[in-house]
């Protein structure tokens, strides 16, 4: 049982406070200042202490320096009426697990207290280290398929069209397609022809000699010349000035080209591997691609899907992307309870995996504690229900498929899953506050504790692990 310490000059708040800690099956000491806490450190140690900030003697901010300069480990969540900037980035900087506002909701601080008590158990195992070949992640049916194509494409100097939605990862395709090719010890050089001025995206293309405009003082090399021997991917290529498709349809039909303002006839041994979020087919009917490009181009199309069609995969995505960013940024290794790993499931993801990328270096850097849960998951980027596949025909998805893989007795298992999931998603929408939450769900505050203490003690991996 959890051992909390309580250190406020307010009676009222301490016991307000203890005796909703103790309702939730805690142990809890209280104490009128810091200094009678610190005392009690050379007998006891608490595994959370809160405290509130202004205090006679010692206040919250000097105990956590006296905490962390004795070496207790115990995070600290501190409390105050007098919320600004400078005193939340003093708490924060000194170590402090959260910081609460005065006048507060019990249900709010028994979640930070919950939080706090998982920092207690053991971090998560890093996540193995990501190797360049596992840079496209998934395993979902349409994933799969995209592998094969690359492992049977890549071994040709084929050219290859990747389509699919901004955000879906068509660069780290035309990169695998690289890596897996004799063209491999050579350059891959990527540009977006999307973010080059028309004027300018000529020479960036094919180089120019000195001389050839104003301010070409020196001859400069462009992408073909440096993707000589290996890989040039040409991102979204849709957006490519008609006058230089001409050009790029001569290189890729004779291998050779000049630079702007050269004589030099330069040969061209480059694989191009090309990508679009727009229909080139509705381009080429209506004038604004080539349509002789396009087949030059389209030798192997490949399409990836969007996130919200192959949801199967988000969860190990998201492990992936969380872990990554934690890496990149130096940061504590964090983890998503299982709940929120199902709540990313039923995200819109209009954004597609770049936008999973970016909420997970978010959360890497703004979720409290280890353990990220649904709580922590911004609202703006959760689904309707109308959006969401109809939870009835995935519940008997998952069923037909445990029956036919020979599992039996699964009832009890996916009542408790049915019963997380429900807790969870009313949790979240009513800011963790158990008394609303049990309201909306026509149960009582008790009941919802007590069936949240039975899904913990049934599957304790879920909080902690």
């Amino acid at each position: 049982m959890a051992e909390v310490w309580i250190a406020d000059d307010d009676q009222v708040i301490r016991f307000v406070l203890g005796e909703a800690l103790r309702e939730s099956g805690r142990n809890v000491r209280e104490f009128a200042d810091a200094e009678t806490l610190l005392v009690a450190l050379q007998e006891a140690t608490p595994d959370v202490v809160v405290s509130d900030v202004r205090m006679p003697g010692v206040g919250g901010l000097k105990l956590l320096e006296q905490l962390k300069a004795r070496g207790v480990a115990a995070p600290v969540i501190v409390m105050s009426a007098f919320t600004d900037v400078a005193a939340t980035a003093a708490a924060y900087r000194n170590g402090a697990f959260d910081y609460l506002p005065k006048p507060f909701d019990l249900d709010q601080v028994i979640a930070a207290v919950e939080r706090a008590e998982a920092e207690t158990r053991p971090p998560p195992a890093p996540m193995p280290a990501i190797e360049p070949e596992q840079e496209l992640i998934g395993q979902s049916p349409a994933m799969r398929e995209i592998f094969r194509s690359i492992g049977r494409v890549a071994a040709t100097d084929l050219n290859v069209l990747v389509t699919g939605a901004t955000g879906t990862g068509k660069e780290l395709v035309a990169r695998a397609l690289h890596r897996h090719s004799a063209r491999a010890p050579r350059a891959f050089v990527a540009m977006n022809t999307a973010a080059i001025p028309a004027e300018l995206l000529e020479s960036e293309l094919f180089g120019h000699e000195a001389g050839a405009f104003t301010g070409a003082l020196k001859r400069h090399p462009g992408r073909f010349e440096q993707a000589q021997g290996g890989t040039l991917f040409l991102d979204e290529i849709g957006d490519m000035p008609l006058a230089l498709q001409t050009r790029l349809l001569r290189v890729l039909a004779e291998s050779e080209f000049y630079r702007v303002g050269g004589r030099e006839l330069i040969r061209a041994d480059v694989r191009v591997v090309a990508a679009t979020h727009q229909d080139l087919d509705a381009k080429v009917v209506s004038g604004q691609f080539r349509a002789d490009l396009l087949h030059r181009l389209d030798v192997v199309r490949l399409h990836l899907p969007a996130l919200a069609e192959r949801r199967e995969d988000i969860p190990l995505l998201a492990a992936r992307l969380l872990a990554r960013a934690a890496t990149s940024m130096r940061l504590e290794p964090k983890r998503f309870s299982p709940a929120a790993l199902g709540a990313l499931a039923q995200f819109a993801w209009p954004g597609n995996v770049r936008q999973l990328e970016n909420l997970c270096r978010r959360l890497a850097v703004m979720a409290p504690g280890r353990e990220i849960r649904v709580q922590d998951l911004p609202d703006n980027e959760r689904v309707s229900l109308a959006e969401a596949d109809d939870w009835r025909k995935s519940l008997q998805r998952s069923v037909r498929q445990r029956l036919t893989q020979g599992e039996s007795g699964m009832y009890s298992s996916l009542r408790a899953e049915f019963d997380q999931s429900l807790l969870a998603a009313a949790l979240a929408e009513n800011d963790n506050r158990r008394s609303r939450a049990a309201q909306k769900l026509g149960m009582g505050r008790n009941t919802l504790t007590r069936k949240l203490g039975s899904l913990r003690r049934r599957k304790p991996k879920d909080s902690g692990t």
